[in-house]
């Protein structure tokens, strides 16, 4: 055992990029980062759409709205100042009939409040822009680029290491203890003692809140996203991201067209429940997991509060013609044998007992730890701006 200055629990990207803010604000420090894969990135920052955000979607003084535009710009001069390959795309949402036309200009309204250069477009332009896509209108978000979230993040974790920085993988945190002047994080591998503590646990960050006696009363609930691959002869389908207008009485934004950095075309996720939080194979089942999400009265009250959008996803993801149907509202030449089997991301949704979905960044503290407690989308295109957020209250 070891004592440290700081120590961080998990190594996804926003946990890397914290451990990389402390040691730029406290150059000579010791740290050392936890993280229970056995490799960097691999849950949420290595299973999302690779999408940098630009901040279109959220309540204009939420944290959301004011980390992801900061992220965004973040993001992009890392990548150029790293090569690390990244493009500008830009994203239309689509609007397919005459409800979503009108969420869509609220949707418009409040990007404006957000600060986001959007542009308004009609059925005819967006026919211009995007042949293969249909629809009433749209917004165009031209800031809107696409990367590889795990390629930053290694690069991240060199710059850590470089400055110091030790990275322990394997090491799952069971217990935590916490006296005056130090916390001790320990598991079957190891125990670690530090002056501070952050930690950054995505789909652990309830278990390892009440492991340091939080007093917090939610519960990550996994949600599957599910996406296909279209076959490389469709690669070029599209030259923008498309996305539907979202429901906004959900925190998914629904089933969209992501043209991937490495060349491939991505259609997806849906969002159904998981029951196992690290397992992302068709039907992955962990009984601790399940345990705790169906006996929790928060989940309970979100799946009555949602019956019929739970069975329509649920019927999406077991039988492949629904799920084509989402994408044939926007993209109508799609066909089933254009959806090829691809693997799935699980989210870290925050839920509280009384059925509310945590839809902002949600941190808490206890006098020598902070936790970074939901973290869902956007959460990678605000890694460092949310680290520095962190960092601030250290």
């Amino acid at each position: 055992m070891s004592a440290y200055d700081f120590c961080v629990i998990g190594g996804g990207i926003v946990g890397v990029a914290t451990a990389h803010r402390i040691l730029a604000r406290h150059p000579g420090a010791s740290l050392v980062l936890l993280e229970k894969a056995h490799a960097l990135g691999t849950h949420q920052t290595g299973h999302n759409s690779g999408v940098i955000h630009s901040g279109i979607y959220y309540s204009p003084d939420s944290l959301k709205a004011a980390l992801c535009r900061r992220g965004a710009q973040w993001t992009k001069d890392f990548a150029a100042a790293h090569d690390i390959p990244y493009q500008v795309c830009g994203k239309l949402l689509v609007a397919t009939d005459d409800v979503e036309y009108h969420r869509m200009l609220a949707l418009h309204e409040r990007s404006v409040a957000n600060g986001v250069d959007v542009e308004l477009i009609d059925a005819a332009e967006l026919a211009r822009r995007e042949p293969r896509v249909t629809g009433v209108g749209a917004l165009f978000v031209p800031s809107t680029g696409i990367i590889d979230y795990t390629g930053v993040t290694t690069t991240l974790a060199a710059q850590v290491r470089a400055a110091g920085g030790l990275l322990v993988l394997g090491a799952e945190i069971t217990t935590l203890t916490e006296s005056a002047d130090a916390v001790t994080a320990a598991g079957r591998t190891g125990s670690w003692t530090a002056r501070r503590l952050v930690v950054c646990a995505g789909l652990q960050a309830d278990r390892i809140a009440r492991a340091a006696g939080l007093r917090t009363d939610f519960r990550i609930v996994p949600f599957r996203g599910e996406y296909y691959q279209l076959p490389p002869n469709r690669a070029g389908l599209v030259r923008t991201l498309i996305y539907p207008i979202p429901d906004p009485d959900l925190p998914f934004l629904g089933v969209h067209l992501s043209p991937m950095i490495d060349g491939t075309l991505t259609v997806g996720p849906n969002a159904v429940l998981g029951l196992a939080r690290e397992d992302y194979r068709k039907g992955g089942f962990d009984a601790r997991d399940a345990r705790e999400v169906l006996g929790y009265p928060g989940f309970h009250r979100v799946a009555l509060a949602n019956v019929r959008t739970g069975l329509r996803e649920l019927r999406n993801s077991l039988f492949k013609r629904g799920y084509l149907a989402q994408c044939r509202r926007y993209c109508p030449e799609l066909t089933a044998a254009d959806l090829l089997p691809r693997e799935a991301g699980i989210r870290a949704q925050a839920v509280l007992r009384d059925g509310t979905l945590v839809h902002d960044f949600l941190i808490e503290r206890t006098d020598r730890s902070i936790h970074l407690l939901n973290a869902p989308s956007p959460a990678a295109t605000s890694a460092m701006p949310i680290a520095e957020y962190i960092v601030d209250q250290l």
